[in-house]
Formats: C-alpha cells, sequence, structure tokens
C-alpha cells in the first residue's frame, strides 16, 4: 500500500504545524503529495489552501498576511480562508473578483494546526488527558523521518521489538518473551491493553521516581485510522506518562512525526527536559532501524521477505482495518490480496 494512490487517506485529519510556527506568516507543508500553505486569520484560528497562486501559480507560502488574509509576494493578489480571491491590486476594487484556489479544513487541536484535505471520515481523536487538569502537556518532536506512516504504527505497538530495537535504553536482551496482550476493537480503530518488566536507566530513575532496576510498564494504548496512537503508559507508583504518536503522511516513503506527552506529575518532580532526552534516545533507536524499511506495505496476503509471527497482531489488525478501509470506498486494488497473512507460530 501506497498513501498517494488511495484517496481516501485525505479524509483525515493530520496534525501538520505547530501553531507557533505560524505566528511569523505563511509557512509550507507538503501533505499526501499535496503542497499547501497554511497561516492565520484575523481571529488567529489557522486557515490551509493549495500553495499556488491562481495568477502565475507562485507559492504564496513565499509571500506574507494581511488582515488574516494572505497576500501573494509576486503581484500581491489576496486571498481569504476560503480560498476567494478578495483582492487584485492591479484591477478597480469595485469589479468583482469570480476565482480563487482550492482551500482545506484547518483547526487547532493539542497545540498543532490539523487539516484534512477532503471531508473527513472521523473527527480528530480525542485525548482524554488534554482536558485533565491533573496532567501536564510536554511538546516533544515534530521532524521528517523517512519511512511510510504504517510502518510506525506498526512498531509502536510492536511488543517484540522492545528488547532489540532498544536494548541501549529500556529494553531487556535477557528477556525477549512477549506479553500477554488484550485487543478491544472499535469503529475507526482499537484499545490494546499489555504488561511488562523493563530495564529502568539512571534518568528513568529521575523521571519516573522509581528507584529500582527494573519496573513494569502497565500500557493502556489506543489506535485510530490512520496513523494515531495514544500510548497510555502506567507505572507501579501511580505515575502516567502518555505518548501521542502521529505519523503525518508527506510521500509515500515520508513523514512527519508528530509526538508530545502528558503527565500527571509536576515540573518540580521530573523536568521536562529530563523526559524529553530519554523519549529523544528512544525515538531514535526506532528511527535508526524503521528508516531501512520498504515503503510499500502489503496489507493482506504476504511477500516473499515479510512473514509475521503472533506478537505481529496489532500491526496485522491495523493492516486489515486499512484493507476495508480501501475495500469500502473500492480502492483495494492491487494492494489488497484475499489471502490472510501467513504467521509463524
Amino acid at each position: 500500500m501506497l498513501v498517494t494512490e488511495h484517496p481516501v487517506f485525505r479524509r483525515f485529519w493530520y496534525p501538520v504545524m505547530p501553531m507557533e510556527q505560524l505566528a511569523d506568516g505563511p509557512k509550507p507543508f507538503r501533505l499526501l503529495a499535496t503542497d499547501i500553505v497554511l497561516w492565520l486569520d484575523a481571529d488567529g484560528k489557522p486557515a490551509a489552501a493549495l500553495d499556488r497562486c491562481c495568477h502565475r501559480t507562485a507559492k504564496l507560502s513565499r509571500g506574507f498576511c494581511e488582515g488574516g488574509r494572505i497576500v501573494c509576494g509576486y503581484h500581491g493578489w489576496q486571498y481569504d480562508r476560503t480560498g476567494r480571491c478578495v483582492r487584485v491590486p492591479q484591477v478597480d476594487s469595485s469589479r468583482p473578483v469570480k476565482f480563487g484556489i482550492p482551500a482545506y479544513r484547518c483547526q487547532e487541536r493539542y497545540g498543532y494546526a490539523w487539516v484534512a484535505l477532503e471531508e473527513p471520515l472521523y473527527d480528530i481523536p480525542e485525548i482524554p488527558e488534554a482536558a485533565d487538569p491533573g496532567f501536564r502537556r510536554i511538546p516533544q518532536f515534530y521532524e521528517p523521518w523517512d519511512c511510510a506512516a504504517l510502518r510506525f504504527m506498526e512498531n509502536v505497538l510492536d511488543a517484540a521489538h522492545i528488547a532489540f530495537v532498544h536494548r541501549e535504553t529500556f529494553g531487556n536482551l535477557a528477556d525477549p518473551g512477549i506479553p500477554e496482550a488484550r485487543i478491544e476493537p472499535f469503529d475507526g480503530g482499537f484499545r490494546f491493553f499489555s504488561e511488562s518488566q523493563v530495564r529502568n536507566p539512571d534518568l528513568q530513575k529521575k523521571n519516573l521516581g522509581i528507584t529500582s532496576e527494573m519496573t513494569t510498564r502497565r500500557r493502556r494504548n489506543t489506535y485510530w485510522l490512520p496513523f494515531n496512537v495514544r500510548l497510555g503508559i502506567h507505572y507501579p507508583n501511580g505515575l502516567t506518562h502518555t505518548i501521542v504518536n502521529i505519523m503525518t503522511p508527506v510521500e509515500d516513503n515520508r513523514s512527519v512525526l508528530v509526538q508530545f506527552c502528558y503527565r500527571n506529575d509536576a515540573e518540580e518532580q521530573a523536568k521536562a527536559a529530563d523526559v524529553i532526552a530519554f523519549d529523544r534516545a528512544v525515538t531514535l533507536e526506532d528511527k535508526y532501524i524503521l528508516e531501512t524499511t520498504e515503503s510499500d506495505v502489503r496489507l493482506t496476503g504476504y511477500a516473499a521477505r515479510e512473514m509475521s509471527m503472533p506478537s505481529d497482531r496489532p500491526g496485522l489488525l491495523i493492516r486489515r482495518m486499512l484493507h476495508d478501509l480501501l475495500v469500502k470506498h473500492g480502492e483495494a486494488g492491487a494492494s489488497a490480496d484475499a489471502a490472510d497473512a501467513v504467521t509463524v507460530e
């Protein structure tokens, strides 16, 4: 499956840019191989449109903002958040303007501007900690990764990779066993529950307030179509560290990682910089491996170089849900196969 070959992926919300990056003018972004421009309207709300002036095709992201409208830096044509051209400086202002550019749905959530290129099938995922005053929000990472968004989603719910990929941080090579897990599907996603023992390195001892060399992680995770995961990690002392991972697809082989977390502690208990430092080490371990994977992911059946095992169950469920999504919208084509995935027992 290559995301740019399936129009249905345009019908989801994606976080494309931190709001603070829009404070000083319009910014470009490439979403699903579509060049868009983002800016703030007169009310300070994010707006998005095709990054192309309808006059002589200059990129609007090279322009500026005036009164909440985006102004082309080439000849000064102005557009509102609906994409309508509202001013042509070289033409008598009394003459009506009846043209414009494609505009996209855009709204702020969790500190980001989210964009849907077409009518969305689902709302932006609800993160319960965001509305809970007992949790603080820590922005973490906003960066491009050279891998398919689906590869990241499978990885983040894959218990088998932890001992090996994260052997320098919290993985335990001495015990690569896979914990028991429970999956509860719902419309548009599923919940995933598991528990495991992990190493507790020095930096984590500070971050968690746990001094033992090992600790228990109880995971209460949620996956939403197509590339959203909430990792609810609970520790024995009552600390909850919830990581939100979203992969926004740029191209088939390139995505932007959006990651932020919520914790039910305070800065004096664990410095945000230390929390970010540990999660930075973990994500770089994932990035090192995932950027070597192939972008075209077979959703059903199997390819000669890609078998599966029981611990791949969450990832296989994601593939099945994406396959069903494509079938429902008449886009399965060559990405689908009638056979089930082959699993090594």
